[in-house]
């Protein structure tokens, strides 16, 4: 009842605090590439005032409005507006989009073995894999928006030898609440800012009372920290989460340097961004001179439009300039299609997968019978077991439901997801709270259960074993139960596996561009942390202080794939941030450890392509892909067009050439279909369709034969041709053309398919995902 009660509390001091703000709220006014680059960014700021002023009766009031200026990469301002206002100045001509600034949140060492990047050549194998980790990526920054840096930890120490920063470099690190930048940054982190204007305009003053939080750099939340080793960290001896995951920890490109950008801050043991701040961020990392971007963050779906986001509005300045920028793909424990986020296509989104790493844990009932469970069990437990409806009202594991007549302490309660739908962390806090028991095993229906670090010992089983264990329960007079520790196991489980909670496609915004593009690791995932943070955020029950944590989420999946960017920038500096992500798409892997399917998490199914995207990176295969497909201006132009903005809005988007042509086709007839893509999907395929798609040729062999081989998707007649491509010294792009015709009658189901290209050494693999539509609701349907 005290819960409910202050959540009570709680909503009416956030609806008066809403209704306070309803008719003024922080807002971004997006002016396209304007006079943001190029100029003096006080005259720039300068332009934005005035145009502000068309809105208030003084500049005083305008300049007091003002949140931020954004001056460099693109142009734009985020002011405090009313809806009045807002509307006023959405009808500008020089103002492309104004649209509010929105809440974001984070997606929250063995993972680079797995993924091929073994360390100092292991075993004598790994030679080739560990030289590419080694000799590059010392020239490239990584910059990371998220909850900031904990400089003090391993990963973020300067290595021996290390050269100095690139002369390039032109960002730093600013002084805040203990953080000297004397101490903190180095050759290693050489980047490290925060932007917190937006988030107080928003949620009133930052609380910093006993290091709630730190109006500086420094993390204490643990997110950023985490992710930020994750893609760069240096090599890091002795890391592990209380003896697990022993090893030495080390990031995707050890040698690179880190930037953080402080965008989210905690608040309700949450990480919270505002789109103010993060486009903040994006506009200093792009004056900084970052190489690569990596955001684990988003906003749930429903998804706005375009360019009415801070993330596809910096992503798209961010590829103008030659920055990839790499995202999460969102998560969501409901397993339903479309719920992908961060989808422009100017981006890499990053669904998250299993490694072959797991906890096995042993369990033994009194009746001898024993099961195999996933956790992180220090010591032996021997206790009573309690089935949780012996506790609660209705089984759930919920405070809420706890019936105060019973108590079970010491014991061990079974709890199920299934039941009330809690999460195994919550479901260790209520049997804490209300029975005093010493720990749980929880029983899931997410497939193969994954071991977490809960506020309780933990164990993780599926809904068949929690069902055994629950009958034994029913038929003894005194059921007991016997939990051995836990062990750390490399190689006993297939992966990958698409993690259960990863969000999945089609996007709901532009469902001809295949989201989420590729998966890597991110399911407990070993990496830095904020000592300041327990490991569970559950502080004041939890409070343990760690270095490292295990974490999951397509938090933990994005740094992976920035990694892996920064080695490949490295290794090939002029290549454009479209020909990256082509290298990652096409380059992927769909197969697990067994040589079998990869699994979409949560079900017994195999991955399709709005699962795993084109499938699990390849690091070693990425550098050398042989074939890439690119985007130039010309390409996004296009794209622009089939989204119907005016060929003004979209000159205004664009960097100056004379070069490139911003026209659209008379009568706007242009298609994403249009776009040269690394994958192919049509959402609506009512007739016959011929798609173009051009490759360029980045192997070593100049003079190379492409030899096609397809798999048409169920129901789809799909012809390449030509069927073979031919490159040399003076021809390096070839074109094809993919014609597809629908071959059965169908509506809503969506079927998958592939086109090889290969010469024998190079496989350039590119997704096909077609849903044939030519039959009504309530039609007749094939069988």
């Amino acid at each position: 009842m005290a819960a409910a009660t202050a959540r009570l509390l709680w909503g009416v001091l956030l609806l008066i605090h809403g209704l306070h703000f309803a008719h003024s709220q922080v807002h971004i006014v997006y002016l396209g590439q304007g006079h943001g680059r190029g100029l003096d960014p006080l005259l720039t700021t300068r332009r934005q005032v005035r145009l502000l002023c068309n809105v208030f009766s003084r500049q005083e009031e305008a300049e007091e409005a003002m949140v931020y200026s954004y001056t460099h990469g693109f142009s734009g301002f985020a002011a405090v507006l009313n809806s009045t206002q807002v509307q006023a100045l959405a009808g500008l001509e020089e103002v492309i989009s104004v649209f509010r600034s929105k809440t974001l949140k984070l997606h929250t060492t063995r993972s680079w073995d797995f993924m091929g990047l073994g360390w100092l050549g292991s075993h004598g194998r790994r030679r080739s894999s560990s030289s590419l980790q080694l000799d590059h990526g010392g020239d490239i920054i990584v910059g990371v928006l998220d909850s900031g840096i904990w400089p003090e930890s391993d990963s973020f120490k300067e290595p021996p030898l290390m050269p100095p920063v690139p002369a390039s470099w032109r960002g730093g690190c600013v002084r805040g609440e203990s953080f000297d930048p004397k101490k903190a940054c180095n050759r290693k982190l050489v980047g490290a800012k925060y932007y917190v204007a937006g988030f107080e305009r928003e949620y009133g003053p930052l609380n910093t009372t006993g290091e709630a939080e730190y109006r500086s750099p420094r993390d204490r939340i643990g997110h950023g920290s985490h992710t930020a080793s994750t893609a760069a960290g240096s090599a890091a001896a002795g890391a592990s989460y209380f003896g697990f995951g022993a090893g030495t920890a080390r990031g995707g490109a050890p040698r690179a340097r880190v930037a953080a950008y402080k965008v989210c801050w905690f608040r309700e043991l949450d990480g919270v961004c505002t789109e103010a701040d993060v486009l903040a961020a994006f506009d200093e990392a792009l004056r900084d001179g970052v190489g690569v971007i990596s955001a684990s963050l988003g906003s749930p779906p429903p998804l706005m439009e375009l360019f009415r986001t801070s993330t596809d509005i910096g992503a798209f300045h961010a590829a103008q300039l030659g920055t990839p920028v790499v995202f999460s793909a969102g998560n969501n424990d409901d397993r339903l299609p479309s719920l992908v986020q961060n989808v422009s296509p100017w981006s890499i989104c990053v669904a998250a997968a299993t490694i072959d790493r797991t906890f096995p844990t042993r369990i033994v009932l009194g009746n001898n019978l024993s099961f195999t469970g996933e956790g992180f069990i220090r010591k032996e437990k021997k206790a009573k077991l309690v089935a949780s409806i012996q506790l609660f009202t209705d089984g759930s594991c919920n405070i809420e439901r706890w019936d105060q007549r019973t108590r079970a302490p010491g014991a061990v309660v079974l709890c199920f997801a299934a039941v009330g739908d809690t999460s195994s962390a919550f479901a260790g806090l209520s049997v804490l709270l209300a029975a005093n028991a010493s720990a749980i095993i929880f029983a899931e229906s997410t497939g193969t259960p994954t071991a977490t670090d809960d506020l309780l010992p933990s164990v993780h089983v599926d809904l068949r074993r929690g069902t055994q264990i629950l009958h034994y329960i029913r038929s003894s007079r005194n059921p007991t139960v016997q939990i051995m520790p836990s062990r750390t196991s490399i190689g006993g489980s297939p992966a990958p596996s698409v993690a259960y909670f990863s969000s999945r496609g089609p996007s709901s915004v532009s469902p001809d561009i295949l989201k989420p593009d590729v998966a890597a690791p991110g399911v407990n995932i070993l990496a830095a942390w904020s000592p300041k943070s327990t490991p569970t955020y559950l502080a004041p029950f939890d409070r343990r202080s760690v270095n490292w944590n295990f974490n999951s989420g397509t938090s933990m999946a994005c740094p992976h794939v920035s990694g892996v960017v920064a080695l490949i920038r490295s290794v090939h500096p002029d290549w454009s941030p479209a020909m990256i992500k082509s290298a990652l798409m096409t380059t992927a892997y769909t197969s697990d450890t067994s040589a079998d399917r990869v699994l979409s998490g949560g079900t017994a199914k195999p991955a399709d392509a709005f699962d795993v995207g084109a499938g699990h990176v390849d690091p070693l295969r990425a550098v050398d892909p042989g074939l890439v497909y690119d985007m130039q201006a010309r390409d996004y132009v296009v794209y622009l067009c089939s989204l119907g903005y005016s060929e003004a809005q979209i000159k205004s988007m664009l960097l100056p050439s004379p070069s490139v042509d911003a026209s659209c086709a008379a009568g706007g007839r242009h298609s994403d279909l249009e776009l040269n893509y690394p994958a192919i999907t049509v959402s609506e395929l009512r007739a016959t369709v011929t798609v173009k798609r051009t490759l360029r040729n980045v192997g070593q062999n100049r003079h190379a034969v492409y030899f096609a081989a397809v798999v048409s998707p169920h129901g789809v007649s799909t012809a390449v041709w030509p069927p073979l491509l031919v490159f040399s010294a003076q021809n390096r792009e070839a074109s094809y053309y993919v014609t597809m015709s629908p071959a059965k009658r169908s509506q809503g189901r969506y079927d998958f398919g592939e086109i090889v290209w290969s010469d024998g050494y190079h496989r350039v693999r590119t997704p096909l995902a077609v849903q044939v539509t030519n039959t009504m609701d309530g039609g007749p349907r094939s069988m």
